[in-house]
């Protein structure tokens, strides 16, 4: 393996993306617990707790049934190759990812149906994995 070895640990909240048009503002609803939001341009995404999703939003643009892995950190930010330690042996087990970068770590969410593989690619690649 390449790159840096990482102690993640698995967040007991299953989570949600979604998406809001550019204009929209903030809703309450997203502000609770662990959650990341982006204004672009041309969106607003939202990554929060699924359990704190209106249903009315989830008949528009929302992608559930996420987990959520928390790299420990604080990661210094010249320290290079994190997301690919962890992308590397995702891709090679065919698990896709949505990351989140912060100050401090970075997080990476998988699908929950992927959990226990992504939890055994990641550990093969001889990363310590925290729950789960």
């Amino acid at each position: 393996m390449s790159g840096p070895i990482l102690t993640l640990s698995v967040l007991q909240d299953g989570f949600a993306v979604c998406r809001l048009q550019p204009n929209e503002p903030i809703p309450a609803w997203s502000l609770q617990g662990f959650f990341s939001i982006t204004r672009t341009e041309d969106e607003v995404s939202i990554v929060c707790p699924q359990a704190y999703v209106p249903l009315d939003l989830q008949d528009r643009a929302f992608e559930g049934e996420w987990r959520c892995l928390k790299v420990s950190g604080p990661l210094d930010f010249a320290m290079t190759g994190v997301l690919s330690a962890i992308a590397s042996p995702l891709a090679a087990a065919n698990i896709s990812l949505f990351a989140i970068s912060t100050y401090e770590t970075d997080y990476v969410l998988v699908k929950q149906q992927n959990l226990a593989s992504a939890i055994q690619a990641l550990s093969l690649a001889g990363h310590r994995i925290i729950g789960g």
